[in-house]
């Protein structure tokens, strides 16, 4: 384990609070444990971190992050998400395997929308050829998180959303049966309609095939 890690484990540990942890790892349906440190005091923690010890060394981030995702407590994963975040001006396009293998690992979306959201949707502004490389590989995978990350990308990119991309990914997304893909496209076509509102008002009428989630979330701003 990565030094920068042991530390910061240990702080993490210091400030546990089991008193928290159970209703924190019912909330997230049991799937993952918790030191039970919520999200304000967590951030404080990182942030005083930070402070006497700095952001990680680039070079050492992806196994940074790596160590962090793989200790069984979320608020690890968490961290490691607000790192990446932290640095994303930084990233090369080199770092794209491993912002994937974190999609994919310990998946659930309260780190996939971060990722998909904060830092993927930097990554493919600025690295145009990375965003070739991977958006053709994940949005056809069989991995769902990664699916869901294709439509949720441009979340932040407001008016520089491209609109026709995004309906070729929720069309091929058409017909499943997966709760996270149909809110997700309900939640890209909701984005986008703060910016162009007959636009998704247009395409919600015109597709039949959205499932009725992906409507009502469409929709939900709209006039």
């Amino acid at each position: 384990m990565h030094k920068y890690v042991s530390l910061l484990k240990e702080l993490f540990e210091k400030n546990a609070n089991p008193a928290n942890a159970a209703p924190m790892k019912k909330y997230m349906r049991d799937q993952f444990e918790y030191l039970g440190i919520k999200t304000p005091e967590r951030k404080a923690l990182l942030k005083e971190f930070i402070t006497e010890h700095g952001l990680p060394p680039l070079k050492d981030l992806d196994r940074i992050a790596c160590d962090l995702w793989s200790l069984p407590q979320r608020e690890y994963q968490y961290t490691a998400v607000s790192l990446l975040s932290k640095m994303e001006k930084r990233l090369e396009a080199d770092f794209m395997p491993t912002i994937e293998l974190l999609i994919t690992h310990k998946s659930w979306w309260d780190t996939v929308d971060s990722i998909a959201g904060d830092i993927v949707g930097a990554q493919f502004k600025r690295h145009p050829k990375a965003k070739t490389k991977y958006l053709k590989k994940w949005r056809k995978s069989d991995n769902f998180w990664l699916r869901r990350t294709t439509l949720l990308f441009q979340l932040g990119y407001k008016a520089e959303t491209d609109f026709d991309l995004l309906c070729e990914i929720i069309e091929e997304n058409l017909g499943s049966d997966e709760f996270f893909i149909n809110k997700a496209i309900g939640w890209a076509l909701r984005q986008y309609a703060w910016i162009n509102p007959k636009a998704v008002q247009a395409y919600v009428k015109a597709t039949k095939e959205l499932n009725p989630l992906s409507r009502r979330e469409a929709l939900k701003n709209v006039g």
